[in-house]
């Protein structure tokens, strides 16, 4: 990473502080004035002009200001200096000065208590959000109005060389994109949050120039499949190898990012959901899994819509094997692979009659696979056999419980069409593509707090790769229960006499239940 002096931060800050003469008795506010003085040509990297390289600050800049080991407040640039109020900073100490580029803090800071903040600096679509810090040479005392410093750059500037047909954002992973002031030592320390996104500004062709702000860290090695991608998930490819990143490096050579069309598998909605701490993602099928029974030679087919679910309008409430179902005992894939009741419209009351290869330690994917729905060959998902599986109980539990997402949100209830369900969303997800609430939570709230549209629906969340699972209700025998107000879904995972599965109630994490039931089906297929 070359460093040049055209962008070192060597900003000479006169610091003209007028205040109030302290009251023996009463502590009173500081106020500061800071005008900041750019010697001659230097290019400092503030806000970056990334056609004419041009670096300037911009009317509504902060400089946040720490003393004493305690955040006292911050300064907001006027047009021409950086002007506001401090609290109480102490005396014989330095100031610390902390320019975050125009991105607040995640925490609500206090002046007097605040000890630690931080920023995320991945979205840099519309400025760069340069980090710099500087102390001043001189100790704070009461009564002394002038003090002088060096605001230094703590982040690289670098430019990529994008090749994408997308004319949405693009977005590389593995970055360190946290910064976290600790104000008791002085300390500004990069970090990861999530994937380490940074998304660089929108605009297609071969080879645009899209700059950005690199926090200190190792080098990287070429990122995998899916490490480089478009913002609206359409777009996928591999981010570069990263050399190493110096403070106040600078690399205007371009490093090569090219994303090309991501080819979905038949059926699939084109989110992408990590399911374990080993980084797997999977894409979910488009809708629960149907049984077409009501035609010469019955097939397997997704719902044409995410909401829809056949209830009881099919007449899956008998045993005829002539209908219509999506509601499933465990293992009824329709395969012969040991079990008993292995048809999709057994309706026996037994558990062992659902055990998988006939013994109840087998999973449905163990021996020849066959177990899991997911074998068969599925008409609008590729067509072809073995392509889809059932998510394990792991998998289950770590999608709602435990994965990182862009955004912050994995799920959230939600009606959905006139249908309540559970909005799962991907991994990129967008927290601006729609306004939602009550976000990772199911006690306490309604589906009614988040009320979406079909063309909603279709526009904002399933365009965006969200998955919708809809309540499909439950069978017992042949009697259908709670369609519309219950959501049940099988994982392949047994547990003794009883198998594990998903249900709405007052959190997601899969537990065990009764083989014989008819719960619904969301297969996945592996990224």
């Amino acid at each position: 990473m070359k460093r040049i002096s055209t962008i070192l931060m060597a900003f000479a800050l006169v610091l003209t502080m007028t205040q109030c003469k302290k009251n023996e008795e009463t502590n009173q506010d500081e106020t500061v004035t800071i005008t900041l003085d750019v010697k001659g040509n230097n290019g400092s990297k503030v806000d970056v002009n990334t056609i004419t390289g041009t670096v300037n600050f911009e009317t509504g800049d902060k400089v946040y200001v720490g003393s004493g080991g305690k955040y006292v407040g911050f300064l907001t640039h006027n047009g021409t200096n950086f002007v506001g109020n401090i609290t109480n900073p102490t005396e014989n100490q330095p100031l610390q000065f902390y320019f975050l580029g125009n991105v607040t803090p995640i925490e609500t800071l206090a002046a007097g208590t605040t000890e630690e903040c931080s920023v995320i600096i991945s979205d840099q679509t519309e400025h760069l959000p340069v980090i710099s810090c500087a102390a001043s040479f001189e100790n704070y005392v009461s009564g002394v109005t002038s003090y002088t410093g060096h605001l230094l750059n703590k982040c690289a500037l670098v430019k990529f060389n994008v090749t994408t047909p997308s004319n949405s954002p693009i977005c590389i992973t593995g970055m360190k994109n946290k910064v976290t002031i600790d104000f008791t030592q002085n300390t500004l320390t990069p970090s990861q949050d999530g994937e380490g996104v940074i998304k660089l500004p929108a605009g297609s062709g071969e080879n645009v120039e899209k700059w950005a702000i690199l926090l200190p860290q190792e080098a990287l090695e070429e990122g995998e499949e899916g490490s480089a991608y478009s913002e609206d998930g359409l777009f996928v490819g591999i981010r570069p190898a990263i050399v190493a990143i110096d403070e106040n490096g600078y690399c205007a050579d371009g490093l090569c990012v090219s994303v090309s069309l991501r080819i979905l598998p038949e059926g699939a909605i084109n989110g992408l959901f990590t399911i374990n701490e080993n980084g797997d993602k999977v894409y979910f099928s488009k809708g629960n899994l149907q049984y077409i029974g009501n035609v010469a030679i019955p097939f397997w087919k997704f719902a044409d819509n995410q909401w829809e679910c056949l209830g009881t309008t099919s007449g899956q409430n008998s045993s005829d094997e002539n209908i219509n179902r999506d509601l499933f005992g465990w293992g009824a894939s329709g395969n012969n692979h040991g079990a008993v009741c292995y048809q999709p419209w057994s309706t026996s009351n037994q558990n062992s009659d659902y055990y998988a290869y006939g013994l109840d330690t087998y999973s449905l994917f163990d021996q020849t696979g066959q177990a899991d729905w997911g074998y068969n060959t599925i008409v609008n998902g590729g067509n072809s056999n073995n392509l889809w599986r059932t998510l394990d109980k792991n998998e289950w539990a770590y999608l709602f419980n435990s994965r990182n997402t862009m955004s912050g949100i994995r799920f959230v209830k939600a009606k959905v069409n006139s249908r309540n369900g559970i909005i799962v969303l991907p991994d990129d997800w967008n927290i601006l593509n729609y306004v939602l609430n009550n976000a990772n939570l199911l006690s306490g709230c309604s589906y009614e707090d988040n009320t979406i549209s079909a063309s909603n629906w279709g526009n904002k969340f399933e365009n965006n790769g969200a998955v919708f699972l809809p309540c499909g209700g439950w069978r017992s025998g042949i009697n259908v229960n709670s369609v519309g107000a219950v959501g049940d879904y099988w994982s392949s995972t047994s547990e003794g006499t009883n198998v594990y599965e998903l249900e709405f109630t007052n959190n997601l994490i899969p537990h065990t239940q009764s083989r014989h039931y008819g719960f619904s089906v969301r297969l996945v297929q592996d990224y």
